[in-house]
Parts: structure tokens; C-alpha cells; sequence
């Protein structure tokens, strides 16, 4: 036990750690009209202290939202603020408790400056601050527009007058409001009695005391204008009087979607008087015949006719042979007399009033005994002051005599049917007719029996059975959920239905008919049977009206296009109807069609062998209308192979009646011819013939243009061929295949084109092949051919087309030379000894990168005799004598004997060449010419003479020098040694000077004119021929060299 303290302990201090103080106020906005009486409500929940909690309110006002103002308090009397303080204290403002912990805070009056959040705040009684301790809402105070009015007037009616009030109602509340309207009739001091009433949903509703009344007509309450309610009473009773007014109520849904009734107003009444009619009152009774058979109901009623039946007391008596059966009072409790009490009990009399004017008495079973004389008795009573009855006058009609006869035994009994032959699903009547017609009352009990077709054994159906039940026989399960059993009213005749006929329910029919009695001790004797005829019922399958679209149609379509198969059901036997379709495919090799796919009446799917066989599972898509009468099978990605004649089979099949499906029908559709082919070949490469001349050493583009192709998605292969001239066969340069990679021709056939070719796609279609440093081997027709290729439905590429383009004739040509030499010829005079200069002017060449060879000719002149009979003449030839020779490599070639050492060349510029002869001679004396020839790397390297050109002559005449300044200079010593001798020295030291200035311009002119391809020229150390024996001067001479 002391191990148990801590844990309670524990648990305690846990319960009160998860308890939280919650406060809740009714919820808002409320809107209410001022001057009404309003309740808000608030409570508090999970609390701890005592079980009486205390409340406070508070309003924070519109004009001062922030600011508290202190109302009420059920603590605190000082609590209210002083604009609150003296309603508070006249009840003005007050708390209803409603239980320890919930409140009703009331405002009997409510004011317009009532309007503002309210707060219901709870003292902590808790031993720590835990939840909420307030909860605030809203209260919109809206003004009272409710008007209630009807004409306040006196009238005076007699008994069975109408009577007409009208009452208006209006309102002009902003907010969305309803309104009840109700009709009310008082006396003195009595509670207003509700005559009628209009709720706030529009519901029509009478008072208890006028119900019967409303629901006969005699009350009514219509709407005869947009706000005017109009009160009908016809046939006025005496206690109709009274004073009459109407009440309205204006209602509002608050938040918590239920409805409150703002305001309530009543109009002025109107005074109504009803005076009565005479006291006077008859009684007859009747009944619906006087001959009877025993167990037939026989029912007597007993009518009252008098004035304001309600406000008035009568008793009933009932005779049978001046003898009382029974009786009933004011009260309407009836009191039964010795044997008519019992057969009360079993159920087999009843006494009862109807109402206010008819009483009944009913015998349910009559008995032979039961023939005689019946009366009734009314007897009009007065109610005294002490709440006593005394009797006033009693009346009685003329006796009733009814005759009750015995049940005869004799009848005969037929089955008839008005549909032998049925069809699935149809329905059938049988019917079992009893002569002579027995009343309904007369206990016969009918029995259906069957024998189902193919058996020769009879079994119970169904049996009527002589009280009224129905019961169903060990063999028939399969009828009892679609067989009907009905007996008709005005006789024993069984009608048998049975509803969706199947073969179950072939067979014969029979019925058998027992009549019974029931005797005083509640046991049965059977007085007579008697079995009908039988009756043979058909049942036969629907006939199909399944009809197949026999269309005929063909389809052409491209594979990788799905290819649309549609099979029509264009008539069926029923709505209910279920297809089974089989999809057959016909190819021109086979014999029969083969199952592509079958979709069963259950809608299953089962693949054909030509599906799998040739892998259509995963292209094949089914689909059914809504409709349900088109069905549609897709073949997706059609491939060639799926071309062949298709059709379906379609079956029918129905729901039996025993829920079991049956074929009924089947039939085939139209074929429908398919053609998948390969796309349109729609392959177009430029045709366009080129003719292409370059120089060499240029670069050349030649064009493959696809305009146009089989699909967007095809790959391109592209081989790039030449014809050069001569040969027969084409040269594969390159190809671009599908998968964009680049391959060379034979290697023999390329030679040095393969580092010289280049291939490029710069846009989808077009292709170019570049020639670089084309030569004239390149020459020759260029085409392209052109392969497409097409992904087909199995993933495999397939060549659907191929196309030669047009052909570009390339034409590589040297450059044309415009090679042009001065041809101007000169004459030119020097003396003996002196030096002469021979130009070589060049003033167009064919390229920048031209070489030069150059030749310089002497043409002398010889004479030649030719002596003849008639006179001897001389004539004069030229004799052509190559003097020097620069090769294109700058070579140069071996002097001449007589040239030897008397030769310089320069190169002036790139296109200017001078040769000076020195020391001149007699023998130089003739013409002179240069001869040019231009030379030009091919893009091999290898160097060709493109042209060649011839100068103009150059005529030299070299004349006798004589007594020269060299004879006068020799014979005067003194005059030699200051020309010759003094200035060796300083010559000397000039020369030295210029070599060493030559040096370093030769360097300079290496690193120049190497780089341009010029060839250098050097000059071969020169060498002075001196002799001082000799009066010549020194000679100095300038050899041509050879490049380094």
C-alpha cells in the first residue's frame, strides 16, 4: 500500500499538469434589434478549485476599441462601471448561472450603444496560470424594423359562415433575415389557441385544434400580396369565437447556423361572434348489403347528423336482437357485452368511432348464428358543473336484418395461360380460376405445381395457403426470385407471374384448389380439392437480330502509322447483349485467316497465334465505343508484313435468366484490305551542273544539296566521287555515313588529295566537300550520291533510297602568264676600254611568286659571199652568241671566252636585271638582247616554266679610243706616279671600307630577301690586273658567283 501512494502521487500531479483553464463565449457576430432581450452564454473548462467558478463582463466599445468597460460581475458588486452600474442594479443587466461552470449573460433591453465585443473573463482559481482565462465576441445592434399590423374590428358571424382577417407584415432589416407569421384565437383568459402558422422555412402548419380542419379545406392562410397574409375560415363552428390576431417573429441565422428569432410582434385583434344554429340531430344507419356467407366481413355504420358535433356529448349503444352488444361513451371507450367481448378479443369484432359523426361495429368473420336484426342508439348528453353527464334525448334508426348462409362445396377449377411459347427473358402469366367465385374472406388455400420439361415427375411450387400467407415448395429456388403469386380480391383465382423465362421454367403447369373450413375451436376441415388441366409452357431462345457491317474498304499507309480496324455491330437482339470479337488477319500464302486476337463476351483478352508468331502483343490496342457497338483494334507501327486482308468475328451472347451466358448468334464483318508500304521515295538531290574553274594552289567548295527527303527522322549518308579525265571508272574521294563518320577512298587513288580534303555539314541536308591547294591533277567532274535511310517499326535501319547528284566540273589551271618584257630597242655608243651597261626590264609578271630566268644574247653580224654569173652581192648575217645565263635558281652559267672577267650582274629590284660589259672592245660592237623566262612552284613543289619573253635589241657601237689620256698620263713619270701611285694608299683603304659596308649589307640582304624566296646573288672577291710595265690602268673586275 505505501508503494502505491507515490504513484497515485505521480499520476495526480500528471492529471493536473495536462489539465488547461479554456474559456468559450457564444460565438459572433450576433445580430440583434435593439429593444429585444438578449442572452449571451459563456463556460470555462479545465479548470482546478472549486466546482463554482465566477464569470466577468466586459465590452470594449467601437469609439475605444482598446479600452475595457466593466459590466457585470458574479462576484464583485462594485464590479460595473458607472454607465452600467443602475441597469445592473434593475435587472437591466444581469447572470443567470446555468451550472457551476456556464453562465447566461442577459440584456432585457438592449440598447443601441450595446453594440461591441464582448469579454467573458474567469478568475484564476488554479494553483498556476495555465490556457485561457477570457474569450471575446461581437454584438452588432441593428435597429427594430419589424411592423405588425391588421384592422382591429368587431364581427359577427352565424354557424357555417366564412370568415376573412388580413394581417401585414413588413421589414427592412439590412442583413439577411427570415419571417414567421402565425394566427392565433383567444378567449378571455384563456392560452391562445394556434390556428395556423407560416414558418421562417416556409412550411404550412396548422394547430392540433384546427388540423383535421386545414387538412378538409375549411382553414387556409394565403399570401395576397408582397407583405399582406390573408386568414380563410370557412364553415364557422360556435367555438370559433373569439378574438383573433397575428403574430410575426423576425429571424436571423447566427454563426453556429442555427436560427434566433430577433423580434416578435402581434397585431390588434379583431372581435368575432358565432352564433349558433338549432340543437336538433338525426341517426341512420347502413350497411352494404343484407345476404352473407359465413366467414364474409359484414361492417354497420352508424351516422349522427346534428349542429356542432365537436361542442356537443353523445354515447353510442349497439343491439344485436334488442340485445346490447356494446357501448361507448363520450370518451369513445367501448364496453363489450359477454360473447361479443370474446370474439372482440380474438380480433374478430371491433366497436370503434370513426369520427366525430360515424361509429362503426365490423364483424370480420360472420357465423350462421350472427343472422338476425342490428341497431345503433345515440343518446345526446349534457355536462354539468361538477364534470357530470346526464342524458338528454336518445335516438335509434329502423332495424338492419342480414341473412347468413352456409358455404357450398361445389367448384371447378382451370388453368389457363395467354403465352404458351415465350422467349428468354420474357414474362408469363398462368392463372388458376375457381368457379363458382368465392368471396375473398372464404378460406381456399391453391397450390402451383410443375413438371420441368424432359421429367415425368410433378413437384410443388408455390401454395396460397387458406390464410392468406404464401409458401414455397423444397424444388423451387430457381422461381422464388422471379415468380409473383397474386390472389384477386373479388375471388379465390391465383394468378401465377413468373418474369425472365428460361429453360428452366419450360414445362407443364398445374394448379390444385382446396376449399376449407374453420371450425369454433380453431381447427381446419377440408371440404373439397379439385386439380386443372395441364398447361404446357414453351420457352424459346431470342431470335438473333445481329447484324455485322459487310463494308468493304482498303487502306494504304506508311509503315510505323498505326493501321485503324473497325468492326460495326450495326443491329443486336437486345440491349443487354455481350460481344465476343475475334480479330483474323488473311495473308495471300495461307489458306485460311489467322487469330490476331479475341476478346471475350467477358471482355478477357486472349492473344491469336499470328500474334505471337509475329510479336503484335505489345503494337496491339483494343477499344469499345460507349455506345458498345463499334469495336476497334489498332495495329501499331505497321510494318510491311502486316499487309493482308483483315476482319472480324463477332458473337453474341445473352444472359440467361439463370444468370449463365449462352451464344446466341454469330457472324463475320467486311474485310477490310491492307497495305503498309515503305514512305514515298521523296528523295531529292540538287541536280545542278557546275562548271568550276580555280587556279591552282586555290582552294575550292563543291556543293551536296539534299532539297528535299522521305522523312524528317531518316539518317543521310553522303559519298563524294570524281571523274577525272581520261579514265573510264569513278574515284570514291570520301563518304559520310549515316552515323556521321568520315571514311577515304583507296589510298592509291587519293595519292597527297587525302591531307587536302575537307568534308563539313553546316546545315540539315547540305553538305560540302573542300579541295584545298588544288593542282591540275584535281581537275575532273565531282558528284555526290546520296543514301536515305529509315528506321523501321523493328528498330532496324533500312536504305530506302539513293540519288547521284548533279556534277561540278572542276577546271585547275596554271595561272594565264602576263609575262611582258621592255621590247624597246636603243642605241648606244661607247669608246674602247670603257663599260657599258645591258638592262633587263621586266614590266608585268604572272604571279608574286614568280622566279626569273635570264639570258643575255650578243647578235654580231658575219659576213658570208655568194658569187654568181650575173653580178656577186654580199649579204649580211647575225650570229647569235649567248653572253650570260641566271637560272630561275639563280645559277649562273660558265662566261664566254671572250666575256671571261668582263662581266657583272646585278638585280636591281625583283623585276629590273643589268649586265655591264667591261673593258669594252671592238669586237663587242653589235646587238644585244635579254631573254626572260617565268617560272612557278606547282602546290608540290616542283617548278615549271610558264613563259617566256624576248627583249628589244640593244645596238652597241664600241669606237676607236686614239691618242688617249692614258698614252699622255704614261709618258710623263711625274704625272704617272701622282695618278697612279699616291692614291693606291688611300684607294686602298676605301676599298676596304666598302667591302666591309658590303659585308654587312650582304647579311642583311640574306635575311631579307631569303625570306621572300628571292634568290641572293654574290659577288665573287674582286681581283685588280696591275702592270706597271704597262700603261693600261688597273682593271677591276666583277665575276658572277653562285648562291650560297
Amino acid at each position: 500500500m505505501r508503494t502505491l501512494r507515490p504513484q497515485l502521487a505521480s499520476l495526480l500531479l500528471l492529471g493536473m499538469a495536462l489539465a488547461q483553464r479554456q474559456v468559450t463565449v457564444q460565438e459572433g457576430p450576433l445580430y440583434r434589434t435593439e429593444g429585444s432581450h438578449v442572452t449571451l452564454w459563456c463556460k470555462v473548462s479545465g479548470y482546478q478549485g472549486p466546482a463554482e467558478q465566477n464569470f466577468q463582463w466586459s465590452i470594449y466599445l467601437p469609439s475605444a476599441p482598446e479600452r475595457e468597460v466593466q459590466i457585470v460581475s458574479t462576484v464583485d458588486p462594485s464590479f460595473p462601471y458607472a454607465i452600467y452600474t443602475q441597469r445592473v442594479r434593475g435587472r437591466g443587466i444581469f447572470v443567470e448561472r446555468l451550472q457551476g461552470d456556464a453562465v447566461l449573460l442577459h440584456i432585457t433591453e438592449l440598447q443601441e450603444r450595446d453594440a461591441g465585443q464582448y469579454e467573458c473573463h474567469t478568475p484564476n482559481t488554479d494553483e498556476r496560470y495555465f490556457g485561457s482565462y477570457s474569450a471575446k465576441m461581437n454584438l452588432v445592434v441593428i435597429p427594430d424594423s419589424l411592423r405588425v399590423t391588421a384592422i382591429p374590428q368587431t364581427l359577427n358571424k352565424v354557424e357555417h359562415d366564412s370568415l376573412e382577417l388580413k394581417c401585414e407584415v413588413s421589414k427592412s432589416t439590412a442583413q439577411h433575415s427570415h419571417v414567421s407569421i402565425a394566427w392565433y384565437r383567444q378567449r378571455g383568459s384563456e392560452a391562445p389557441v394556434e390556428i395556423i402558422s407560416l414558418s421562417r422555412d416556409f412550411v404550412l402548419r396548422a394547430g392540433s385544434a384546427y388540423a383535421q380542419r386545414q387538412a378538409t379545406g375549411d382553414v387556409r392562410l394565403d399570401k395576397v400580396g408582397e407583405t399582406t397574409s390573408k386568414l380563410t375560415i370557412y364553415n364557422l363552428h360556435p367555438s370559433d369565437q373569439g378574438e383573433f390576431y397575428c403574430e410575426a417573429a423576425e429571424w436571423i441565422q447566427d454563426p453556429d447556423d442555427s436560427w434566433y428569432a430577433m423580434t416578435r410582434k402581434r397585431s390588434q385583434g379583431a372581435i368575432v361572434n358565432v352564433q349558433a344554429t338549432d340543437k336538433e340531430f338525426s341517426v341512420r344507419l347502413e350497411t352494404e348489403k343484407r345476404m352473407y356467407i359465413v366467414g364474409e366481413p359484414v361492417e354497420f355504420r352508424c351516422i349522427l347528423e346534428a349542429q356542432n358535433i365537436p361542442d356537443r356529448y353523445f354515447s353510442i349503444s349497439w343491439a344485436f336482437n334488442s340485445s346490447l352488444i356494446a357501448s361507448l361513451g363520450p370518451n369513445a371507450v367501448p364496453v363489450l357485452n359477454n360473447e361479443f367481448a370474446q370474439r372482440e378479443a380474438l380480433g374478430q369484432l371491433k366497436v370503434a368511432k370513426e369520427s366525430d359523426n360515424v361509429f362503426v361495429l365490423k364483424i370480420y368473420r360472420l357465423r350462421l348464428e350472427d343472422s338476425g336484426k342490428y341497431n345503433c342508439r345515440v343518446t345526446e348528453r349534457e355536462k354539468t358543473v361538477t364534470g357530470d353527464f346526464i342524458d338528454k334525448e336518445s335516438k335509434r334508426p329502423k332495424n338492419i336484418p342480414i341473412t347468413v348462409m352456409p358455404l357450398k362445396a361445389g367448384f371447378a377449377v382451370t388453368a389457363i395461360s395467354r403465352t404458351p411459347g415465350v422467349t428468354y427473358n420474357e414474362s408469363f402469366d398462368l392463372q388458376c380460376i375457381i368457379k363458382p367465385h368465392y368471396p375473398s374472406w372464404v378460406p381456399v388455400s391453391v397450390t402451383w405445381r410443375f413438371q420441368p420439361a424432359g421429367s415425368t415427375e410433378f413437384h410443388d411450387l408455390v401454395t396460397f395457403t387458406r390464410d392468406g400467407g404464401v409458401q414455397w415448395g423444397d424444388r423451387a429456388a430457381a422461381f422464388r426470385t422471379r415468380t409473383a403469386i397474386e390472389k384477386a380480391e373479388s375471388s379465390n383465382n391465383v394468378r401465377l407471374s413468373i418474369s425472365r423465362a428460361s429453360d428452366t421454367e419450360a414445362g407443364k403447369y398445374q394448379c390444385v384448389a382446396e376449399l376449407w373450413r374453420k371450425n369454433y375451436n380453431s381447427s381446419w376441415t377440408r371440404l373439397a380439392d379439385r386439380t386443372s388441366n395441364l398447361l404446357e409452357i414453351r420457352v424459346l431462345r431470342p431470335v438473333t437480330k445481329l447484324q455485322v457491317s459487310k463494308s468493304k474498304r482498303s487502306i494504304t499507309l506508311v509503315e510505323n502509322r498505326p493501321i485503324p480496324l473497325n468492326c460495326s455491330v450495326k443491329s443486336q437482339t437486345s440491349p443487354d447483349s455481350h460481344f465476343a470479337v475475334l480479330w483474323y488477319v488473311h495473308k495471300p500464302s495461307d489458306a485460311d485467316g489467322k487469330l490476331i486476337l479475341k476478346t471475350t463476351h467477358s471482355s478477357a483478352f486472349e492473344y491469336g497465334t499470328y500474334a505471337e508468331e509475329e510479336g503484335l502483343r505489345g503494337r496491339l490496342q483494343f477499344e469499345r465505343s460507349a455506345s458498345g457497338g463499334l469495336f476497334s483494334l489498332t495495329v501499331q507501327r505497321a510494318e510491311v508484313r502486316d499487309s493482308g486482308s483483315y476482319y472480324c468475328h463477332v458473337e453474341e451472347w445473352l444472359l440467361s435468366p439463370n444468370h449463365a451466358w449462352y451464344k446466341l448468334a454469330e457472324e463475320v464483318s467486311g474485310r477490310t484490305e491492307v497495305t503498309v508500304k515503305q514512305p514515298d521515295n521523296r528523295l531529292q538531290v540538287s541536280q545542278t551542273h557546275k562548271n568550276m574553274t580555280v587556279l591552282e594552289n586555290e582552294w575550292v567548295t563543291l556543293e551536296c544539296l539534299v532539297k528535299n527527303r522521305s522523312s524528317p527522322s531518316s539518317q543521310l549518308s553522303v559519298e563524294w566521287s570524281v571523274w577525272r579525265p581520261g579514265r573510264a571508272d569513278r574515284e570514291v574521294l570520301a563518304w559520310l555515313s549515316r552515323q556521321s563518320t568520315l571514311h577515304y577512298g583507296e589510298p592509291a587513288a587519293l595519292g597527297d588529295l587525302r591531307g587536302r580534303l575537307h568534308l563539313e555539314s553546316p546545315a540539315p541536308g547540305l553538305f560540302l566537300l573542300s579541295i584545298h591547294n588544288c593542282t591540275v591533277r584535281d581537275s575532273g567532274a565531282y558528284g555526290c550520291r546520296v543514301e536515305e535511310w529509315l528506321l523501321d517499326p523493328s528498330e532496324r535501319w533500312y536504305k530506302r533510297a539513293e540519288q547521284l547528284s548533279g556534277l561540278s566540273t572542276l577546271t585547275v589551271r596554271q595561272p594565264d602568264p602576263t609575262l611582258q618584257v621592255d621590247t624597246a630597242t636603243a642605241n648606244l655608243t661607247v669608246q674602247e676600254k670603257e663599260s657599258f651597261p645591258l638592262d633587263c626590264s621586266i614590266l608585268s609578271r604572272s604571279s608574286p611568286e614568280s622566279h626569273f630566268a635570264v639570258t643575255w644574247y650578243s647578235l654580231r653580224a658575219k659576213e658570208a659571199g655568194d658569187h654568181t654569173e650575173q653580178g656577186e652581192e654580199e649579204e649580211e648575217e647575225e650570229e647569235r652568241e649567248a653572253v650570260l645565263s641566271v637560272g630561275p635558281d639563280a645559277i649562273f652559267s660558265p662566261e664566254a671566252g671572250r666575256w671571261e672577267g668582263r662581266l657583272r650582274f646585278q638585280r636591281l629590284s625583283a623585276v629590273l636585271f643589268r649586265l655591264t660589259v667591261l673593258q669594252a672592245g671592238s669586237a663587242d660592237t653589235g646587238n644585244y638582247s635579254c631573254r626572260v623566262e617565268e617560272w612557278l612552284a606547282d602546290p608540290n613543289g616542283v617548278w615549271y616554266r610558264l613563259a617566256q619573253e624576248e627583249s628589244g635589241m640593244v645596238a652597241v657601237h664600241v669606237q676607236d679610243a686614239g691618242s688617249t689620256l692614258q698614252s699622255v698620263i704614261c709618258s710623263n713619270d711625274a704625272l704617272f706616279y701622282f695618278v697612279f701611285f699616291y692614291p693606291f694608299p688611300i684607294f686602298g683603304i676605301l676599298i676596304i671600307t666598302i667591302l666591309l659596308v658590303r659585308f654587312k649589307s650582304r647579311n642583311s640582304s640574306k635575311n631579307s630577301e631569303g625570306k621572300n624566296g628571292v634568290p641572293l646573288l654574290w659577288i665573287k672577291e674582286p681581283h685588280l690586273n696591275y702592270s706597271p710595265t704597262c700603261l693600261e690602268p688597273p682593271v677591276l673586275s666583277i665575276h658572277p658567283g653562285t648562291m650560297d
